[in-house]
């Protein structure tokens, strides 16, 4: 059960998987208002794989620098194709983003931005919010809805703008 210590935003608990040291969140809705303050100060980081950026669609206004890469190379076990952490990662955002700004990080539902997150923070970045629902947002959980087992909750695509056209300026690979 939730216990008093467990970190919450707007009154719904994070769960451990989005959970971040600096202990800040936001919902993509949230992110995508405070973008809209404040355009130029705002900063906002997708950390998932290319592949998912190209096919799934991506704010216009990120910069995708991935957390992990997959491996084209089937997990039997896991049932699925594993991660590996990009070497590049911490290297790249410090390339680009300065301990003190906002950043907003999202990837998928956010688990990544987490960990990103915390990679950053022990690298002294002081600023980075997790989109605790992430791009492609929460399950619905409707045995009734024809979006039942699917990502179509919340999330940025159901609440803010996002694209399919590649800026590749805005794609930091190496």
């Amino acid at each position: 059960g939730a216990t008093m210590t467990e970190p919450t935003h707007n009154g719904h608990p994070i769960v451990k998987e989005r959970q971040t040291g600096l202990g800040l969140y936001v919902t993509a809705k949230e992110a995508y208002d405070m973008w809209q303050a404040d355009p130029e100060g705002m900063k906002v980081l997708d950390v998932r794989t290319p592949e998912e950026w190209v096919n799934v669609g991506h704010p216009p206004m990120a910069t995708l620098i991935p957390f992990a890469f997959m491996a084209y190379v089937w997990d039997e076990e896991k049932g699925g194709f594993p991660w590996s952490l990009n070497p590049g990662f911490l290297e790249r955002v410090q390339e680009r983003f300065a301990p003190t700004d906002t950043i907003l990080v999202t990837c998928r539902s956010g688990g990544r931005a987490a960990m990103a997150i915390n990679m950053m923070t022990a690298a002294g970045y002081t600023n980075a919010y997790n989109i605790v629902d992430g791009v492609e947002g929460d399950l619905v959980d409707d045995p009734g809805s024809v979006y039942h087992g699917k990502r179509m909750k919340n999330g940025w695509k159901n609440c803010a703008p996002w694209v399919y056209s590649i800026d590749p300026e805005k794609i930091i690979l190496e």
